[in-house]
């Protein structure tokens, strides 16, 4: 799909909003609202509320804060987002889905990934939330299909260390699909993003 640099960055708020709008709508449905909030989500150890801290560090952190707290852990990132993410899950679930909603959020680029690696950022954690608590997919068709084929791209520079192998991936729900093997697997778009992004989802691991 070819799409404008500013066409894929004007994606990425509606798919935040959209997840902040679905899970605030749980959280009220609930007579316990944290329920959704501290509900588990594929990214091991973490729940729905330390995903979306997670997400939004962006929208609490301009660029002189960030580089702060990444020299606080010796320039290690993935330190860093246990860190950011533990401490930030703390705050109020609903000032957390006002980050997701914010035009910081919607305006965010990662260095080095740019409107890409945002759109991908924000679908990809979408499904890790979505997804194992049988909450509808959040994100778009356009922005869904967008990243399924960035990240069927990115299989052959190992972006996420997955294998399609002899298999053929094909969602249930968008006229997609990638790979050509004789093992046909169909799924819902939002579990084959979560596949491609090296999660292990439905008795499937695509990772090597």
């Amino acid at each position: 799909m070819n799409i404008s640099t500013t066409d894929l960055q004007a994606l990425v708020g509606p798919q935040l909003s959209a997840l902040a709008d679905l899970l605030d709508e749980r959280a009220r449905s609930s007579e316990r609202p944290d329920t959704i909030a501290d509900a588990e989500t594929l990214c091991a150890g973490w729940s729905v509320r330390h995903v979306v801290a997670h997400m939004t560090m962006a929208a609490r952190y301009d660029g002189p804060a960030f580089m702060a707290e990444l020299s606080a852990v010796d320039g290690d990132f993935d330190r860093l987002s246990r860190t950011i993410a533990d401490r930030d899950a703390r705050r109020p679930f609903d000032e957390l889905l006002d980050d997701l909603r914010s035009d910081t959020m919607a305006r965010w680029a990662p260095p080095g990934g740019g409107p890409t690696g945002a759109l991908t950022h924000a679908v990809i954690h979408s499904a890790d939330i979505t997804f194992p608590n049988t909450l509808p997919r959040s994100s778009s068709d356009d922005a869904t299909l967008i990243v399924l084929d960035s990240l069927a791209d990115g299989i052959a520079g190992r972006q996420f260390r997955v294998d399609v192998g002899d298999r053929t991936l094909r969602a249930t729900d968008l006229a997609w699909s990638v790979g050509d093997g004789t093992e046909v697997v169909s799924r819902p778009a939002s579990e084959l993003v979560a596949l491609l992004a090296g999660r292990a989802v439905g008795g499937l691991d695509l990772r090597s």
